[in-house]
């Protein structure tokens, strides 16, 4: 994996992990499926913005769109769908362990549909970092609410399943089209489920329009949405997904930094455990790099 690779990766992972506390205060101003349809759109349209102003090209076959559409459905309709409204019924620590199952489900998908294999010390990495996140998330889980704890279990599920489908077909896609314009399609194509779904289930009106929740959903959008899938999408272009998708394990440790540098929050040493068994995992995976076979 090249230096340049590694630093997209990190970014990525980094940009998600300062999603968590804008997507908080963004959930107390708007409904959560508006909320979500926002972002996914203004998202999209920044980047087939962009890509329009530098010229690129727009994807021309049947095989790319198909596999863009589906993008759009899993990545952002189902995976923005679930991971906005889990926060109404679980704990942000349970919700970090369950979603973090989704690098295990996309190895899956990876085997079948990449011809990605894994062997037992990529396995053994998976499982570890894995660990690593139920540790760091321990303190979350153990102040859970029971109420709602089943469907919020769903929700995380669907986010995790949806992200999972999503990276296999961005891998497709990788080398074939266009990032920019790809990523700004299928979060535009993503928002209109969730556009629907929101107009049919909740009460638009409810969504407060200010400089707060303006400023919240354009950095969402553009650094959280934008950037995040464009240089997802050019890392994918260099690394196998199994090896890309060990870092959405740092996630959580990013979400540490930035609580401690931000917000003053303290780092339990359970949690400092579960760093260095997530850092182990994600180490073991790379070194499984070398004889990762594709069939």
């Amino acid at each position: 994996m090249t230096i340049g690779t590694t630093l997209r990766l990190l970014a990525v992972m980094a940009l998600w992990a300062s999603c968590f506390p804008l997507i908080t205060i963004g959930l107390d101003l708007a409904p959560h499926i508006a909320f979500a349809a926002l972002r996914a759109a203004l998202a999209g349209l920044c980047l087939i913005a962009l890509g329009a102003l530098c010229g690129r090209r727009v994807p021309d076959s049947g095989r790319s769109w198909t596999l863009i559409i589906v993008v759009g459905l899993g990545a952002t309709s189902m995976g923005f769908l679930g991971m906005f409204h889990a926060a109404e019924f679980v704990s942000p620590g349970l919700a970090t362990v369950i979603a973090n199952v989704q690098p295990i489900i996309a190895a899956v998908l990876a085997t079948v549909f990449l011809g990605e294999r894994i062997n037992a010390v990529g396995k053994i990495g998976l499982a570890v970092g894995l660990a690593g996140i139920a540790v760091i998330a321990w303190p979350g889980i153990a102040s859970a609410h029971v109420q709602g704890y089943s469907l919020g279990i769903a929700y995380v599920v669907l986010a995790a399943t949806g992200v999972s489908v999503g990276n296999v077909a961005i891998k497709r896609l990788t080398g074939q089209v266009d990032p920019i314009m790809a990523m700004g399609f299928q979060l535009l194509i993503g928002a209109v489920p969730l556009a629907l779904l929101s107009m049919l289930t909740e009460d638009i009106s409810m969504l407060t329009w200010s400089t707060e929740f303006a400023l919240v959903l354009v950095a969402l959008a553009v650094l959280g949405s934008s950037l995040a899938f464009w240089l997802w999408f050019e890392a994918l272009e260099g690394v196998e997904l199994n090896r890309a998708n060990a870092f959405t394990f740092l996630v959580p440790i990013f979400g540490l930094m930035i609580g401690a540098t931000f917000f003053g929050e303290r780092l339990e040493v359970v949690q400092i455990v579960g760093v260095i068994l997530v850092l182990t995992g994600i180490l073991l995976v790379q070194r499984d790099a070398g004889s990762t076979v594709r069939r």
